[in-house]
């Protein structure tokens, strides 16, 4: 089993920034992706940006695209979320996920991941 938690979250200011963080314990996957997804209230969960475990390829969003960086410490084995020019359509509950498949035609698709973080909330203000 694989447990991801999620931290970081908090309010901060329209155009400011903030890191979430997930650590992954447990059962360790050496392969597959790992993605970052957030859900506003009243909206389905979306996809954010996903890092394969293997190469390091990222893939975002476009509406994160140059705003937010994905990335990872494996000695930690953690994974980051940087969001610069944070904006108040940003605001989500922030959740990270794994799946020990690294299918590039799926990163996008909920279903696609085994395993789900708690949820970190992210709130911009106006």
């Amino acid at each position: 089993q694989v447990q991801l938690v999620e931290s970081g979250g908090g309010l901060v200011q329209a155009g400011g920034s903030l890191r979430v963080s997930c650590a992954v314990s447990g059962r360790t996957v050496s392969g597959g992706v790992m993605a970052w997804f957030r859900q506003a209230p009243g909206k389905e969960r979306e996809f954010v940006s996903a890092i394969f475990r293997s190469g390091g390829h990222i893939y975002y969003a476009d509406s994160v695209k140059g705003r937010f960086t994905m990335s990872r410490d494996n000695a930690k084995n953690t994974v980051y979320l940087q969001m610069n020019s944070l904006k108040p359509e940003d605001t989500a509950v922030y959740y990270c996920a794994a799946s020990p498949r690294g299918i590039l035609s799926t990163i996008r698709a909920i279903g696609a991941y085994d395993y789900w973080g708690q949820g970190t909330q992210v709130t911009v203000s106006s």
